[in-house]
């Protein structure tokens, strides 16, 4: 008998086994959604989903299992060690991932072991001495200093209210974690904080209904507050709860003299309402319908990084007793100014006041936006930077007090020729646009996008896109400029113009009216141009691009920016989406979220300055070129604008680590298990194979090919091609068969042909319309059987 593929070895030698062991009822089969990778300028999803394989235990009296480890289950021929002590990275990533605290890799036969606490790897053992459900839970609760009997720890075994086919494996990762550290907060007598990171888009509003849920099935919550910043996250949150707690969850707001929420146990607000939205705040909501200490015995910090600024930190202060949970994209860290004559020990309460790692601990829980875009929930990002020059003078420079002079500027507001004591000594490019207007610029920038817009994406100009702006005039400025633009293309092409093709959507043109015309509408609508009002609080899921025509010196703004775009909508097949970089932005990818106090002045999202705006009339030059073409990948888990050709290196050392030579690569891919752990220590190395065949423009080859010619310089063939050199190079052994089998044979050619390597080892390969034509599988008997012909066929057609 033939070894075990993958799938067998887990049916027939793991499972039954762990089944004996007393896992029988607790194994699930995780899948994520399909990775999605950028191909001939689409997103693509490929194939299925990750699998894995998690084994949960169950308490008496509760009915949510609790995972406690994943096992990556490998064919019977595999080595047993190769998914973990090669790969240690591999494992503590996955350990991460489900936050789960041991990882196994097993062929059938021995099992090694990685524990996510201690960081060990063990030595291969045989699968008969795999750990008893109880040893795992004891090992489990002696790691986190915690009882799961104890009553705090019954939050983590409350069920989901509608089961747990809405939620995603990250989130439920996310729900634990937090359940987890308020377990160990009261059992060891701390107090219950914690920080959750999760990408925009990750479905935080989600995790937070449901984490207050269990608490609530568990019967351990008095009275909580969701505290957000807008009202659009308000009402999304008000319905969101509503659906899981009825009446119970309300709308923090005055009606006559009375609170809303009053006898709600849900209460739902904004900074703005509860007045403590700013430093100067008089917080009279808060201080007069919250008189009391410890109203609430749990609070829910959305955008929890604004914590840096503002006054709502009260909220905290008055409810010290309450377990406190921060949700934020952007985990925050606020520098402070040493001040003279100040107590130390004020100053370390003012930093734990400011900071979100200071106050609420190290998160919890990290869910990145490239890891979401690893496993298919975000929308995969194409860069393309852009390098604009005045004159020939790159926009990284300035332009100083003679060279604005022969400019021949006026004041922008009156026309009038600009006073001396109007120009400044010098304009960095962050002035340009904010106090110094370079007409001709704002054309040029405006006429490559147009044209870039129509050189990529399937849409033509109409695409949805968002333009930041520096501000609320620029805004007006860039939409007359695209309008204009738009008009001209219209015509060229006889077509009809629609309606609101570009528009300004800004806080001074009460531009959130114009939100929901922009989010549903297909065919109007088209490019928002704004300062920051799209910048947090909006979800456009079929936006296409967003562009940077303003300059941004915070990563924390520039991450909520980018985040505008990262939204999948299946509906329209929107699965990626560009990034035009017009202001070198792109290196505040990867940076840690720490700022600066702001200064004095308040101020206000890019509105006017108190400066004089100059307007330039005089003729300048203006041109916009190549800056670079980046896939937005990840090194050290951090988002990582990578250049192509820098990708294509990194990849082929990946492959060249994993076998030396072509032979032993081609032995390697024909192995289905040993491919697969090729394929997962790439990605694991934040690498993607399906990313280069996209950036290679190679979507007719088979990944074979891909690998094959970036890491060994093989020529690389079609699929068509290999399928084509198969036939023509193995035509004596061919011709030596019986034509029943030899027919079955060329149909699996074909079959290659059409959907590669993965086509082969489809488990409905045999009922393939070309099989099928041929007569089936089981006229391969006489050749010892479809497994040993379809092995042996592989072997011949990447030999070729």
């Amino acid at each position: 008998m033939p070894p075990f593929n993958e799938a067998e070895t887990r049916a027939k030698l793991i499972d039954p086994i762990l089944r004996g062991k007393g896992w029988f009822e607790h194994i699930k089969l995780e899948q994520a959604a399909a990775p999605i990778d950028i191909i001939g300028g689409r997103g693509r999803r490929r194939g299925k989903g990750r699998i894995d394989y998690l084994l949960r235990i169950a308490l008496p009296g509760h009915e949510q299992p609790l995972p406690l480890a994943l096992i990556e289950a490998k064919a019977e021929t595999a080595d047993a060690c190769n998914g973990l002590e090669q790969a240690k990275d591999y494992a503590d990533m996955l350990a991460r991932r489900y936050h789960i605290p041991f990882v196994y890799a097993c062929n059938g036969h021995l099992f090694v072991e990685y524990d996510r606490h201690s960081g060990l790897t063990s030595a291969p053992r045989p699968l008969a001495e795999f750990p008893l459900p109880e040893e795992l839970r004891a090992r489990y609760e002696q790691a986190l200093g915690i009882q799961l009997d104890h009553p705090s720890s019954h939050p983590l075994l409350a069920p989901y209210s509608h089961g747990e086919g809405r939620r995603r494996y990250y989130q439920d990762a996310a729900l634990r974690a937090v359940l987890e550290k308020l377990a160990i907060a009261e059992q060891t007598r701390q107090a219950g904080r914690a920080l959750l990171s999760l990408a925009t888009g990750a479905g935080k509003t989600f995790i937070a209904v449901h984490l207050l849920k269990r608490i609530a099935a568990a019967g351990q919550l008095k009275r909580a507050l969701f505290l957000c910043d807008r009202d659009e996250l308000r009402t999304q949150a008000l319905t969101a709860f509503s659906n899981e707690f009825g009446d119970d969850a309300r709308e923090v707001k005055e009606v006559g003299e009375r609170n809303h929420a009053e006898n709600a146990r849900i209460h739902i607000a904004t900074y703005q309402t509860l007045g403590v939205d700013k430093e100067d705040g008089s917080a009279a909501f808060l201080t007069r319908h919250y008189p009391n200490l410890d109203h609430f015995s749990h609070i829910v910090i959305d955008e929890c990084h604004r914590s840096a600024w503002g006054k709502w930190r009260l909220v905290l202060d008055r409810n010290p007793g309450a377990a406190q949970i921060g949700l934020t994209a952007t985990p925050r860290q606020l520098l402070l100014p040493k001040r003279r004559n100040k107590l130390k020990e004020a100053e370390v309460d003012e930093r734990l006041q400011a900071d979100n790692v200071q106050h609420f601990g190290e998160a919890v829980y990290e869910y990145t936006l490239t890891q979401a875009q690893e496993d298919g929930y975000l929308a995969a990002c194409e860069i393309i930077r852009r390098e604009v020059s005045l004159d020939g003078e790159a926009n990284q420079g300035e332009v100083d007090r003679v060279r604005v002079r022969a400019l021949a500027p006026v004041d922008n507001r009156t026309g009038q020729t600009a006073a001396e004591q109007d120009l400044k000594d010098g304009y960095s490019p962050r002035n340009l646009d904010k106090e110094l207007i370079v007409p001709e610029r704002t054309q040029a920038l405006c006429e490559d996008l147009f044209k870039l817009l129509l050189e990529h994406g399937d849409g033509g100009p109409e695409q949805k896109t968002i333009v930041f702006c520096a501000r609320d005039d620029h805004a007006d400025r860039v939409a007359v400029a695209l309008n204009n633009l738009y008009a001209a293309w219209c015509r060229r092409h006889g077509q009809p113009r629609k309606h609101a093709y570009a528009f300004k959507c800004t806080a001074d043109s009460q531009g959130g009216a114009v939100v929901p015309e922009f989010r549903e509408m297909a065919n109007s609508h088209f490019i928002a141009t704004t300062v920051d009002l799209l910048t947090t609080g909006v979800d456009i899921p079929r936006l296409a691009n967003v562009v940077f025509f303003r300059y941004v010196a915070s990563p924390i703004v520039f991450y909520q920016m980018v985040g505008r775009g990262t939204r999948i909508d299946e509906e329209s097949g929107k699965l990626m989406f560009r990034l035009y970089d017009y202001t070198n932005l792109i290196g505040l990818f990867g940076q840690t979220f720490i700022t600066a106090p702001a200064s004095g002045g308040g101020g206000g999202g890019g509105g006017d300055t108190v400066a004089p705006v100059l307007r330039t009339t005089a003729q300048v030059n203006v041109t916009v070129g190549v800056g670079g073409h980046y896939v937005l990948g990840s090194k050290n888990g951090v988002a990582t604008p990578i250049p192509v050709d820098e990708y294509r290196a990194r990849l082929r050392e990946r492959v060249l680590a994993e076998a030396w030579s072509l032979s032993d690569f081609r032995r390697l891919w024909i192995e289905t298990s040993q491919r697969q752990t090729l394929i997962d220590h790439i990605v694991a190395a934040e690498l993607s194979p399906e990313q280069l065949r996209g950036l290679e423009g190679m979507a007719d080859y088979d990944l074979f090919d891909v690998l094959g010619h970036a890491a060994y310089a093989m020529p690389a063939r079609t699929r068509s091609g290999r399928e084509t050199a198969f036939l023509a190079g193995n035509a004596p052994w061919l011709e030596s068969l019986a034509p029943p089998p030899r027919a079955v044979i060329r149909a699996f050619a074909s079959q290659f042909a059409r959907g590669g390597t993965e086509a082969l080892e489809s488990e409905r390969l045999g009922q393939t319309p070309d099989v099928k034509r041929a007569g089936g599988l089981n006229l391969l008997r006489p050749l010892g059987g479809a497994r040993i012909v379809l092995q042996q066929t592989k072997e011949r057609l990447f030999a070729v």
